[in-house]
């Protein structure tokens, strides 16, 4: 009989005799599927909160800050800075011969979550016209636009999930102030879908504000960024910085991920050693009750690769069973499953968990791991077995 034959065999044989020691093999797939599960669902948080911070915004767009702020919230824009800024040529026109650029103002509100009295970091975003123009994937999906002058407010679908008191035709108290909200939007599940927008002017008035926190520009071409770019920066009269769309709110997460990243590994870590030595007792008693099985096996002529093999086969396949079990439960428990946490402007940003087949197959790759680890000294055990006190075991 070949080696391969052999090796077939009795790895088929030792799959077959799994359920008699039912119990003792749910120790490795449980154990492993807790390892996995966790893991891929503190991963998919991570994931989530990237895909919506990264999908936000379009390459053809461009955001403008004060040079140095770390993001809007820091970052402050006088007028006459803004007024420079949207004179640039690279920036598209509009049908009445207007430049696309829209000021924007950030304020941070306070919201209740639902189901809680405490109030949490929202932002209010203050919008020119052109912002809408500049982005088209904006769509009111219940009420009405608000109108220019008005303390009034859009809510984004998101927001409006995760946060109380934000239905349609409801009134909210900010710093002495009273708004209306008069409609919800989407844009595609971006990061935008966390804020509350209004009119910039309003909202400068209301916040006594003078200048903006940025400034979104539109691209007449894509490729015309790195000049607009050079000509911005090095102005005498500015201190600003220019960044992609896509790129500034990208960077918004990389603190966070990594954080979450780390942990992710420091969980996961700590659960695979648990799980690798309830592995290794539990294939250690698989060896030692099929001490005898083995011993006429060698007897019969079979070789050590088969046994190491055997042996191996059966933890690497509860290793799998363990990390499917682990990845289908984070999998529907937690995909798509909605959150809100604190971004890097110290606000709340909406987003769903999102348990991808990359995170599935880190998982799996993780189960494969320990089972590997935990079947392979038993594996080695077995293989130096002395034929004649495995027969003897009989």
């Amino acid at each position: 009989m070949s080696a391969i034959t052999q090796i077939r065999e009795i790895v088929l044989m030792n799959l077959r005799s799994v359920p008699q020691r039912l119990g003792a093999s749910l120790v490795i797939v449980i154990g492993i599927a807790g390892v996995v599960g966790v893991m891929v669902a503190l991963l998919s948080m991570s994931s989530g909160l990237e895909k919506t911070l990264s999908g936000t915004g379009r390459d053809d767009r461009v955001v403008v800050t004060r040079g140095g702020s770390n993001g809007e919230l820091a970052s402050f824009l006088d007028r006459a800075s803004g007024t420079l800024v949207k004179q640039d040529p690279a920036i598209a026109r509009g049908p009445d011969g207007l430049p696309l650029a829209s000021g924007e103002l950030i304020v941070i509100t306070e919201v209740p979550r639902k189901g809680q009295k405490t109030g949490a970091n929202v932002t209010l975003r203050g919008v020119e016209p052109a912002g809408f123009a500049i982005r088209p994937e904006l769509r009111i999906v219940a009420g009405r636009m608000f109108r220019p002058g008005i303390r009034e407010l859009i809510v984004g679908q998101a927001a409006s999930q995760q946060f109380a008191g934000l239905a349609v035709g409801t009134e909210l108290r900010f710093r002495g102030s009273t708004w209306t909200v008069v409609g919800h939007f989407s844009t595609g599940g971006d990061a935008h879908e966390s804020e509350l927008w209004a009119d910039a002017e309003t909202a400068q008035s209301a916040f006594n504000r003078s200048g903006y926190s940025s400034l979104l520009l539109q691209l007449a071409n894509t490729d015309s960024f790195d000049a607009l770019e050079k000509r911005l920066t090095s102005d005498p009269q500015l201190n600003v910085e220019a960044r992609r769309e896509r790129d500034f709110f990208s960077g918004q997460s990389g603190n966070l991920t990594a954080t979450i990243g780390v942990l992710a590994g420091l969980v996961a870590l700590i659960m695979a050693i648990g799980a690798t030595f309830g592995a290794l007792n539990t294939m250690y008693s698989a060896v030692s009750a099929r001490t005898a099985e083995i011993g006429t096996l060698r007897a019969l002529g079979f070789g050590v690769t088969p046994v190491i093999a055997s042996v191996m086969a059966e933890a690497l396949a509860l290793a799998v069973a363990g990390g499917v079990l682990g990845a289908g439960l984070a999998y529907l428990l937690f995909n798509g499953y909605s959150v809100s946490t604190l971004g890097s402007g110290f606000t709340q940003v909406a987003f769903k968990f999102a348990v991808t087949p990359g995170l599935v197959m880190t998982g799996l790759g993780l189960a494969l791991f320990i089972g590997f680890i935990g079947g392979l000294a038993p594996a080695i055990r077995a293989a130096r077995m002395p034929v004649t006190a495995a027969l003897r075991a009989q």
